[in-house]
């Protein structure tokens, strides 16, 4: 899937989001989609080219390489964008769902006196965020929290911490000794990285806003349906009267 492919799907669930959620999404596609699509290639493109290790062994640049750079911080960026973006296609796929069994309905109800307006109306309707339109985008929410806190933790361990150094120090095979490896442009790598993870701190703590934001919405909800319930008046019993009554 394409980002634009992407864009356009999680435009459809920005009409069913709260505010909150379309702050997410402008965060999402201005911050994080759009300068790692238009940044990350000049920043990172010279990342194995550049690595200089001072020998030269055949097989050790290469080895130290995937060493210290397991994964590329591009395709690393990428999986994590599509994995928190997923959950909100979920929502996208029970809106449609909603919707179309309202179309089926109405069909069936007027037949083919149903309106083109009526159906265009309902495609442009936005859906109360209740019942269980709640429960499966609360659960995009902490499923969208459970990715970012996740891959924010795996690139912290995999690269020990969000600086990149200028030197490191390699002893893998088929290097002879340890040897000095040195990456290219280390300052404008670390401020790229630290830029991508306040991008990313900043979506989960949007996340967590409007996760708060629904549950007392809900909260709300449920405390007005009970003060609208009518209470039943207890009669005095049988047995109560005076005992002279007829």
């Amino acid at each position: 899937m394409s980002w634009g492919a992407l864009y356009s799907q999680l435009g459809g669930v920005n009409k069913h989001s709260t505010s909150l959620g379309k702050i997410w999404l402008s965060v999402l596609f201005i911050f994080r989609i759009t300068i790692l699509v238009l940044a990350a290639e000049s920043v990172w493109g010279d990342e194995q080219s550049d690595f200089t290790c001072n020998t030269q062994q055949p097989g050790c640049k290469n080895v130290c390489y995937d060493h210290f750079f397991p994964v590329s911080h591009i395709r690393f960026w990428c999986l994590q964008l599509i994995f928190v973006s997923t959950p909100a296609l979920l929502v996208a796929m029970h809106v449609a769902y909603r919707k179309r069994g309202v179309k089926r309905d109405l069909i069936a109800c007027k037949g083919d006196k149903a309106k083109e307006e009526d159906l265009e109306n309902l495609k442009n309707r936005r859906l109360p965020i209740t019942g269980p339109l709640w429960w499966t985008y609360t659960c995009s929410l902490f499923f969208r929290l459970i990715f970012e806190g996740g891959f924010m933790y795996a690139l912290y361990y995999v690269y020990d911490g969000f600086q990149m150094p200028r030197l490191v120090k390699c002893e893998q095979w088929p290097c002879p000794n340890k040897v000095d490896c040195f990456i290219s442009r280390p300052t404008e790598k670390t401020v790229f990285t630290i830029f991508m993870v306040a991008s990313s701190c900043i979506c989960i703590v949007l996340n967590v806003a409007e996760l708060a934001y629904l549950i007392i919405k809900a909260l709300m909800r449920c405390s007005v349906r009970t003060k609208r319930r009518p209470r039943l008046v207890q009669l005095p019993s049988v047995t109560n009267f005076p005992s002279g009554t007829p």
